[in-house]
């Protein structure tokens, strides 16, 4: 029986406002460069699939991939993967990549998605325990406290605090472990096969795929295309 239902974060409970490519290309005209979101879908559709292996040719070793385990190693990723996204736009400019990542790293930039809190409120509801894992870095407990969201999970685990993040299901362990939860009796739902329910699983949980945007046509395991319907996978699991 599911006891505890963990959440990632970025792009399963909480977005970029209005959206990723929408602020994304507003950044890069403000700054001289037509740009439309609905280019920077088709770059981040290309690039998404393949974060692991950008975060290794942007230096970084398993097991932790150097996306957020420290500041620095957040700032030479992203600034990373942004120079890679305005390549793919036919974007030269060099201080560009710092401006996105400024940008992306303001807790004013993001919101939680609609289907948020109503479902929150029912797996509470349900007798569910909460909790939270996520490669991110350490300002987003603050930001879940400003979003109004902090107090709910009785379990936070943000890799940027620990040292370890995705796909390690080390991260996993250590959540369970705070939790004091077996791992058969849990469940985590995240937007990334590689990075939520390929290492969860191996750390023994039960998985859900939050699929937003039909990026897995075939996915392995449980998906679900709105939060909105978690509940009720979650009662069947």
């Amino acid at each position: 029986m599911i006891e505890m239902v963990f959440l990632d974060a970025g792009e399963t409970i909480l977005r970029p406002y209005p959206s990723f490519a929408e602020l994304f290309a507003r950044v890069c005209r403000v700054n001289g460069h037509e740009v439309t979101p609905e280019e920077v879908s088709v770059v981040r559709e290309k690039l998404a699939p393949h974060l692991v292996d950008l975060a290794h040719e942007a230096g970084a070793d398993p097991p932790a991939m150097g996306t957020s385990v420290s500041a620095a190693e957040s700032r030479n990723f992203w600034t990373y993967l942004y120079r890679r996204f305005l390549a793919e736009l036919g974007i030269s400019d060099d201080s560009l990549a710092g401006t996105l990542f400024t940008t992306f790293s303001s807790s004013a930039s993001y919101r939680l998605f609609d289907d948020v809190l109503d479902t929150l409120d029912r797996l509470l509801g349900a007798g569910l325990r909460l909790g939270l894992i996520s490669n991110f870095e350490t300002w987003l407990q603050e930001m879940l406290v400003e979003l109004e969201v902090g107090h709910i999970f009785e379990v936070t685990v943000i890799s940027g605090a620990e040292g370890v993040e995705k796909p390690d299901p080390g991260i996993y362990r250590l959540a369970l472990e705070r939790g004091g939860v077996a791992a058969r009796n849990t469940v985590h739902v995240g937007d990334s096969e590689a990075l939520d329910v390929i290492p969860a699983r191996e750390a023994g949980m039960h998985t859900v795929l939050l699929d937003r945007v039909g990026r897995y046509p075939d996915p392995v395991g449980p998906t679900i295309t709105s939060l909105q319907e978690l509940p009720e996978v979650v009662a069947s699991l």
